[in-house]
């Protein structure tokens, strides 16, 4: 792709950044914290001083005062080398904070995104329940309006952050008639569930927000893929939130959600197209110095064919992801754009590292290679954020709207 379409100087330094934090601090513990499912505090903290979790905010609210194409090159630079890292810094970001930024009142702002923006603590977006995950509108969690505050009740499945974050943004339902025009959102905090090593590293925890009694994570998932980021349920009882921590109007959570989501879209396309570029970049240069009959097999044809596929998709999902978040920073209409990217960037992700694996051979299938784990880490892509069946429903609506 040619850079000048999009990308300025200062796009090109950013990408320069990441890119060496990424090989430099990320690429040598990626696998551990792999094998280990252990979450990178350490860093996360190098993450925070280097304003990669909070790329498209403005300074005056704690940010690093980019833009949104900023945003999706240091998400894709870091899934060239880990998934689990980039999905930190997209999750937090999109998720955790965007919808604070987007709909919160100047207060809530002023209160809550300067401790975001600056990686001071994680946040994350409590939306998937049980039984409400490509049904985003069958919400069961509640919030009933009591003295002065709100009541929850419920719980949240497969969250990102659930654990190891404090300021979480979540739906419930406030007027059970009115389907998804009675789910509001709500701004709630609780204690980081590694409190010790927060305090002794000095991040991801901060002593002012004040944890609310009965909201708290439950047990760590154990995930075939993305096992260094922190996936749990969040848990509801009788949980007391204050009025002001409305997100919106009451019955503008479903709303305000699925436009989040149309960014997060972009965002999942960038760690997907990161992570097929990584395992490309593997499977290159394992083609040019594994040799077989006498020569690199990357002069056999059929390795050729492979790694010419691959890179025809590469940059075929580079133009839909930056497109889309071209239009986002241009305040043009952009769901379409981001469903298609997000679809056929996720896609590509598993038919790349399971090519990369191919041209490996018996050594893509062990931990000595990182293409294993990019594969393990691809099909998630195709599932978090909307699945691949829902991005073709989302395409479709807008290519049939006012046809039928």
């Amino acid at each position: 792709m040619d850079d000048s379409l999009y990308f300025s100087e200062q796009h090109e330094a950013v990408r320069d950044m990441v890119r060496a934090f990424a090989r430099e601090h990320v690429a040598p513990v990626a696998a551990q914290h792999d094998a280990d499912s252990t979450f990178p505090w350490k860093n996360i903290k190098k993450m925070g001083e280097l304003g990669l979790l909070g790329v498209p905010w403005s300074e005056d609210i704690g940010g690093a005062g980019f833009d949104i194409l900023s945003f999706m090159i240091a998400i894709e630079e870091l899934g060239k080398v880990d998934a689990s890292h980039s999905l930190t810094i997209s999750a937090h970001t999109t998720l955790g904070t965007s919808p604070i930024v987007n709909f919160g009142t100047r207060a809530q702002v002023e209160r809550y995104v300067p401790l975001l923006a600056s990686g001071t603590v994680l946040g994350g977006f409590g939306l998937t329940e049980e039984s409400a995950g490509s049904d985003a509108g069958g919400t069961r969690t509640t919030a009933v309006r009591k003295n002065g505050h709100y009541v929850l009740n419920g719980s949240k499945r497969f969250i990102t952050h659930a654990g190891v974050g404090e300021i979480f943004v979540v739906t419930a339902v406030t007027n059970p008639e009115a389907g998804t025009k009675g789910i509001s959102s709500f701004i709630l905090t609780k204690e980081t569930c590694d409190l010790d090593t927060c305090r002794a590293l000095g991040i991801g925890h901060d002593d002012s927000l004040t944890a609310m009694p009965g909201f708290t994570s439950g047990k760590k998932e154990d995930k075939l893929g993305w096992r260094a980021s922190d996936t749990r349920e969040l848990l509801f009882d009788n949980v007391e939130v204050p009025a002001e921590n409305l997100l919106g109007a009451e019955g503008l959570g479903f709303v305000n959600f699925m436009k989040t989501l149309d960014s997060g879209r972009i965002g999942i396309a960038a760690l997907s197209l990161g992570i097929a570029q990584g395992a490309f970049d593997e499977a290159l240069k394992y083609a040019s110095v594994r040799k077989q009959f006498g020569a690199a097999i990357a002069t056999f044809q059929g390795i050729q064919f492979q790694l010419s596929d691959i890179a025809t998709e590469l940059e075929a999902g580079r133009h839909l992801m930056y497109h889309a978040a071209w239009l986002a920073q241009n305040g043009k209409p952009f769901g379409k754009e981001a469903a298609m990217a997000k679809l056929f960037c996720s896609e590509l992700a598993m038919r790349a590292t399971i090519k990369a694996i191919q041209i490996h051979g018996g050594y893509g299938y062990t931990k000595d290679y990182p293409v294993e784990r990019y594969m393990r880490d691809a099909k998630i892509c195709e599932i978090g954020e909307g699945t691949s069946e829902i991005q073709r429903m989302v395409i479709a609506r807008h290519l049939l709207k006012g046809l039928i």
